[in-house]
């Protein structure tokens, strides 16, 4: 997988080093040059580079990217926002962009970013990890160390139509399923055919995990991680 780290502050930087320790190709991006020195020796390439210029970003290869994120400071929104029109124009599958204020979200969304991020609710370790774990919806660390996690999981192929109970996943791989969200398609008051989300909060042995559905599963964060990759 590769992914494009946009501004290396704090956040930006703890993020750089935790996909590369993750496997990612890592494309480390600041226009500060020792911010791109610190990870230089750690990622597959860093650059120094103003993110704006959109022929530059195209020529280390960010268009390329399976996910770019921006994570420019507060003081330049201006070269967030910019930054994210770039990258959905070159058609990076994957745009998450680092917001500080309500009206940033509503602006990174509304001009394409796929996620937006509060560097005050996301540590770069815990993005990292939604990264690069395929069929992860969402992390939430449970504890200060982040050695318990609870995350949102779609449904493994294996396990469509089959009970809970006969799947005995807490034996199998020591995690709990302690909610299930059902995709159903149902009917509306016109006759048309729409998807309704339905919860199950108190998930029993005999009830059937479908194609579709979404598993919130808690355990130990490197028990959630391998039951993350079924």
């Amino acid at each position: 997988m590769r992914v494009a780290v946009i501004g290396l502050g704090r956040f930006g930087h703890s993020l750089a080093l935790s996909l590369a320790d993750r496997g990612a190709e890592v494309i480390a991006i600041d226009k500060d040059r020792e911010a791109v020195d610190a990870v230089k020796d750690k990622v597959a390439l860093a650059v120094i580079m103003d993110s704006e210029d959109n022929e530059a970003l195209r020529a280390q290869g960010v268009d390329k990217a399976d996910v770019a994120v921006i994570s420019i400071g507060e003081e330049s929104f201006r070269s967030n926002v910019l930054t994210t029109i770039h990258l959905k124009k070159m058609g990076v599958k994957t745009v998450i962009s680092r917001a500080f204020e309500d009206i940033d979200r509503e602006i990174l969304e509304n001009i394409g970013a796929d996620k937006v991020v509060f560097p005050e609710d996301e540590s770069g370790i815990r993005l990292a990890r939604s990264i690069t774990s395929t069929g992860v919806i969402d992390y939430i660390s449970l504890d200060d160390n982040e050695t318990y996690t609870m995350a949102q999981i779609e449904a493994p192929k294996r396990f469509w139509g089959k009970k809970i109970g006969d799947l005995r996943i807490a034996a199998r791989y020591n995690v709990n399923i302690v909610l299930v969200k059902h995709l159903l398609e149902v009917k509306d008051k016109r006759g048309d055919t729409v998807i309704k989300e339905e919860v199950n909060p108190v998930p029993r042995a005999d009830d059937v995990i479908n194609q579709g559905d979404v598993l919130w599963v808690v355990g130990t964060t490197e028990d959630v991680e391998h039951f993350s990759h079924l």
